[in-house]
C-alpha cells in the first residue's frame, strides 16, 4: 500500500494539549456557526473537551490512547477500548491537513487485521453527518443503531480484509 507513513505511538501526559488541539479542529465548523467571539469559542471548546475526556476516562478507563504520527509529524489521536464483546474505536480524529489523504485507511488496517485474526468485531460510534462514514463502509463496517446524533457502525471479523505494510499495534 502506498501513501503516507502512518504509525501510532502511545500517548503521554504531555500530549494533552495536542489532543485538545485535535479535538478543537473537529469542532471548528460547528462552533463557528454559534456566533461566539474568539474567547467564548475557546472556552466552549475547552469545556467540551474536558467533558469528553472525563466521559472517556469514566466509561473506557482501560482504553489505549495513541498519537497518530504521519510522516514523522503528530497528526491526530486514536483511542481504542478492548471490551468483552468488541474492540471499540472510542475516538479517531486527525488534524485537517491530514484528512482525505488515505491516513485513516492506513491507520485502521492493522487494527482491523488484528481483530480479524482474533475473531473480534470492531465497533465505532459516528456522528450521523460525519463524512468518515464513507471510509468505514469501505473498510467493511455496516451501520447499526442510530440515536439521532450518533450511528453505531460495526465490522464483523474477516470482513474485507485489507493488506497493509504497517507494524502491528498493541490493542
Amino acid at each position: 500500500m502506498t501513501g503516507p507513513d502512518v504509525a501510532v505511538r502511545p500517548a503521554a501526559e504531555a500530549d494533552g494539549a495536542f489532543f485538545a488541539r485535535v479535538y478543537a479542529s473537529t469542532r471548528e465548523d460547528e462552533v463557528a456557526r454559534m456566533g461566539f467571539g474568539e474567547e467564548e469559542r475557546a472556552a466552549f471548546v475547552a469545556q467540551q473537551f474536558a467533558a469528553q475526556s472525563a466521559h472517556y476516562a469514566r466509561c473506557y478507563g482501560g482504553a489505549s490512547y495513541g498519537v497518530v504520527v504521519v510522516d514523522g509529524v503528530d497528526a491526530g489521536r486514536l483511542i481504542v477500548a478492548d471490551l468483552a464483546d468488541e474492540v471499540l474505536i472510542v475516538d479517531v480524529a486527525l488534524l485537517p491537513a491530514f484528512r482525505g489523504r488515505g491516513v485513516g485507511t492506513r491507520l485502521l488496517a492493522p487494527l482491523l487485521a488484528e481483530a480479524d485474526a482474533a475473531g473480534r468485531t470492531v465497533g465505532i460510534h459516528v456522528e450521523r453527518f460525519n463524512p468518515a462514514q464513507r471510509l468505514y463502509k469501505r473498510l467493511g463496517f455496516v451501520a447499526g443503531d442510530d440515536d439521532g446524533v450518533y450511528r453505531k457502525m460495526e465490522r464483523p471479523p474477516a470482513a474485507a480484509v485489507l493488506v497493509a505494510d504497517q507494524p502491528k499495534t498493541a490493542w
